[in-house]
């Protein structure tokens, strides 16, 4: 590391230091679900009065022009330091779409409330009859005037519940080719029509939603780029929320909980330090973790080819599933006294396990997910055979 970065590191450490609460700090550390929307909209203001509010964003819009080196070094000292993570759907997902793709009045009224936390974004991409088979989406927008009367019905939506707006496909028009006649719209969530309905996942909160559509109206003015071209946005989108899925910043905190897990005489880690299975499984999940942080630099670069976001998404998810699944072995029988219910409410003062080792059945059970959730593994290995030999 060079004498700059190392100098970076430092700063970014001391910024977070003298920004979080260590009452804060201890949350993000137990889990996610100890978090609440306050929490987020918290870092993001210190974030953005700082200047690193939106580090990949061109500068002209806020972006803090860092290089590829800097934002891995942020992202990594973020995670160890236990602070909450940048909500996706704003600053990593429509943020730069607005950017690249939105009207110059488009920006000015989108870009600096993302940028404040002061407006909350979720997705509306998923449906119950198109996941993994997006383009198969089924949601109608009659364009009516200066406006589109949008009906359908979105599933899987991320924090739909603290949401101001949505971007959405929406087809508006049928063709032979379902790729086509997808538009990109973005949608009041207060407007008249919209409906949300919580879906609970396996650690008992809230994360995810079911948003119905029932004849809402959305100015034409809140569409991105032209009539019927949405899916190509929707997959530079999709590049943008596959690299932010592996998460490897976090990751590396995860392994490093680990190791002191081993090494806490209080979950018993001298059973494990033994246990020449688990050693050599945490030591080769590492040397696959070195080569997907090289790959994350390879992607933030100018010339990065479009299938490596794809690479990230699979390598990275399955990194964080089999780091978890580590940490869950780690804890061995105390993981047996975990009752999810109380476990979601973060551990008890009588607890006598540390707190960084709390929460990990949750975080397990959770992440089961991660190899669906912005496309299957099984989508991602034809997007990368597509993209990198040809159809």
């Amino acid at each position: 590391m060079t004498a700059d970065l190392r100098e970076f590191r430092d700063e970014v450490r001391a910024f977070i230091r003298a920004s979080l609460s260590e009452e804060l700090r201890e949350r993000v550390i137990r889990g996610y679900s100890q978090l609440e929307k306050t929490d987020y909209v918290f870092w993001q203001k210190c974030l953005y009065e700082r200047g690193w509010g939106a580090p990949s964003w061109p500068m002209e819009h806020g972006g803090a022009g860092w290089t590829a080196a800097h934002r891995q070094i942020f992202d990594d000292e973020c995670a160890r330091l236990g602070a909450p993570r940048t909500q996706p759907q704003m600053v990593k997902m429509i943020g730069p779409i607005i950017c690249a793709y939105g009207t110059p009045a488009q920006q000015a009224r989108f870009l600096p409330p993302i940028l404040t936390g002061d407006e909350w974004w979720c997705q509306g991409y998923s449906e119950p009859g198109a996941g993994s088979d997006l383009a198969a989406l089924s949601t109608r927008a009659e364009r009516r005037g200066d406006h589109y009367v949008v009906t359908g019905q979105k599933v899987w939506t991320s924090f739909a519940h603290f949401a101001d707006w949505m971007f959405c496909l929406v087809r508006t028009e049928v063709t032979d080719r379902k790729q086509e006649g997808i538009t990109f719209l973005l949608i009041d969530m207060r407007t008249p029509g919209v409906e949300v309905r919580p879906i609970h996942t396996l650690d008992l909160a809230h994360h995810t939603n079911e948003v119905f559509l029932h004849e809402v109206r959305v100015p034409v003015e809140n569409r991105i780029g032209e009539e019927g071209r949405g899916w190509t946005y929707a997959k530079a989108l999709l590049a943008h929320e596959r690299s932010g899925i592996a998460e490897l910043g976090r990751a590396r905190e995860r392994l490093e909980r680990i190791h002191r897990m081993v090494a806490d005489p209080a979950i018993g880690g001298a059973r494990l330090q033994g246990d020449a299975e688990f050693m050599m499984q945490l030591a080769q999940l590492e040397v696959e973790m070195m080569a997907a942080e090289a790959t994350t630099l390879r992607l933030q670069e100018s010339n990065a080819t479009p299938a490596l976001s794809s690479v990230l998404k699979l390598r990275g998810s399955e990194i964080t599933q089999r780091l978890t699944r580590l940490a869950v072995e780690a804890l061995g029988p105390h993981a047996l006294r975990f009752d999810i219910e109380e476990a979601s409410r973060g551990p008890r003062e009588d607890d006598p396990l540390p707190s960084y080792a709390t929460g990990r059945v949750p975080e397990y059970m959770v992440f089961r997910s991660l190899t669906i959730a912005g496309g299957s593994s099984e989508v991602q290995r034809n997007i990368i055979a597509k993209l990198a030999f040809g159809d």
